[in-house]
């Protein structure tokens, strides 16, 4: 007979289970505006945990004091920097979007002027596909041009509107960020001991998940900034106007894997050589293609290291789908995910459980 004892264990273990997912479900509900704020949060509590914990050396037993330091510290590169380049940002971008309007940058002008060097073949092939006239493909570039910074000055109004609720997550972020930091811990410890593994899987599984993410946050973020100094230092050189924007913009694009900071220099290299400035034209493809590309190869292995770089289709798959996701914060958010996901992966299949599963019965 069965124990009745032993059922009434088992539906009360069940029940709790059901309570568990219904109420991190909820919750996971009920933090929905701000889980933008929260994972920026843990993001920078987890790349600056070595640093707080210098700090917490120098002067030990002040956990507050170290917190409140390396939170400053965060506010001074990251945050306050941030918030000068967006400002910046926008003011060049009014300034080109009104030298559109003007004339005095004419993306169409580029292909009008190509037009006369272009052989007879390739002009009746562009005659077969219906972009002939040239005149008429200038006028739908500089129309989708001023359509473009048009939708950009409606999202800047919009994020002027919304004011409130930025500077409100970022409360959320660095309020949450000092206590990840004075307890993470902590924390942690509570997360390991949640999690149904052996010590040894648990503390395996914390360590690799912190080291993936902390790779795989500096490699892109570094990369995607030093791609972006050295594209807009660059322009600013060669006297090509906006090269705030167009720096960011390759910043931005850093973040894809094989197309990147191309989709910018590249273009603007075609336009420089279709309208006759030749030696900008030569000087920015042999900047792009040996220095600015060549960033990547260099920087990114020397931050995250052979174990934790994920192939490159991996990460362009993942941040694609991060930004339809999440908008911005799927650029960072989605690599991150992937990272997890192939750690996961890799530690389950390393482990004993997994081999002996894999083992064919006696």
């Amino acid at each position: 007979m069965t124990d009745p004892t032993n059922h009434r264990l088992a539906f009360e273990h069940g029940f709790l289970l059901l309570l568990l997912v219904l109420v991190s479900v909820a919750f996971g509900w009920l933090i929905g505006p701000f889980i933008g704020a929260i994972l920026w949060g843990v993001i920078a509590a987890i790349l600056f945990k070595p640093l707080n914990t210098r700090l917490l050396a120098m002067i030990p037993l002040r956990p507050n004091l170290a917190a409140a330091a390396t939170l400053a510290v965060i506010m001074a590169v990251a945050i306050i920097p941030a918030m000068v380049l967006g400002a910046a940002l926008l003011s060049q971008a009014t300034t080109i979007y009104g030298q559109f309007q003007s004339g005095d940058i004419d993306i169409g002008r580029g292909f009008v002027a190509a037009e006369r060097h272009l052989p007879q073949v390739v002009r009746d092939w562009l005659a077969e596909i219906g972009l002939s006239d040239f005149a008429a493909v200038r006028g739908r570039i500089s129309q989708g041009i001023a359509s473009s910074f048009q939708g950009l000055a409606g999202q800047a109004f919009n994020v002027g509107q919304s004011a409130v609720a930025f500077f409100l997550s970022l409360g959320v972020m660095l309020y949450l960020t000092f206590f990840l930091l004075r307890d993470g811990q902590a924390l942690t410890v509570i997360v390991e001991r949640c999690l149904p593994l052996p010590v040894d899987q648990r503390r395996l599984l914390m360590a690799r998940l912190v080291a993936v993410v902390r790779a795989t946050i500096k490699g892109s973020l570094i990369v995607a900034i030093l791609q972006g100094l050295v594209g807009g230092i660059m322009f600013w050189t060669l006297g090509i106007s906006g090269a705030l924007l167009w720096g960011v913009a390759m910043a931005i694009f850093s973040l894809f894997p094989a197309i990147g900071t191309g989709l910018i220099w590249v273009p603007v290299t075609v336009y420089l050589l279709a309208t006759g400035d030749v030696w900008r034209g030569v000087a920015l493809f042999l900047c792009g293609f040996f220095i600015i590309s060549s960033v990547d190869n260099v920087v990114r292995p020397i931050l995250v290291g052979r174990d934790a770089r994920m192939p490159d289709y991996v990460v362009l798959i993942a941040t694609l789908s991060g930004f339809e996701l999440m908008g911005f914060n799927g650029f960072v958010i989605g690599p991150v995910i992937a990272a997890l996901f192939m750690a996961v992966w890799e530690i389950y299949a390393n482990t004993p459980v997994s081999n002996a599963t894999d083992r064919p019965a006696d």
